[in-house]
């Protein structure tokens, strides 16, 4: 839970860092953000999709220890969806959007299935 909670924030280092973030953009950082182009544009689009699926993976974690899905089972899909988000952040750095959907697809199907398996018990 820890890695996928701030895998969001190396990626937005990330992007700063390509986009050639100085501190003069402290300033105003949602300007710079919304100036990005290329890589570190790509790169900033993973971090904020991040944040939109983390939520759904923290529940989906919390939700399968509360159930007892055996914990190799939580270990296995939770590394996977971390696992997958490095991949989906790397496809969508270098722009291979069909891959990307499809790895996004496949991280997204790992806390569901959590879901789903603290509901069978």
């Amino acid at each position: 839970m820890f890695s996928a909670s701030v895998l969001p924030l190396f990626t937005a280092a990330l992007a700063k860092i390509i986009g050639r973030f100085q501190l003069k953009d402290n300033q105003n950082p949602r300007t710079f953000q919304q100036n990005l182009t290329g890589v570190a544009a790509r790169i900033h689009a993973a971090q904020l999709n991040s944040y939109e699926t983390l939520p759904i993976f923290l529940a989906a974690v919390l939700t399968a220890e509360y159930m007892v899905v055996p914990q190799p089972m939580i270990n296995y899909f939770a590394w996977a969806y971390v696992f997958l988000r490095v991949l989906y952040i790397f496809t969508y750095a270098i722009n291979l959007a069909t891959l990307r959907s499809i790895i996004w697809t496949m991280g997204f199907f790992c806390p569901l299935f959590l879901f789903y398996m603290a509901a069978r018990l």
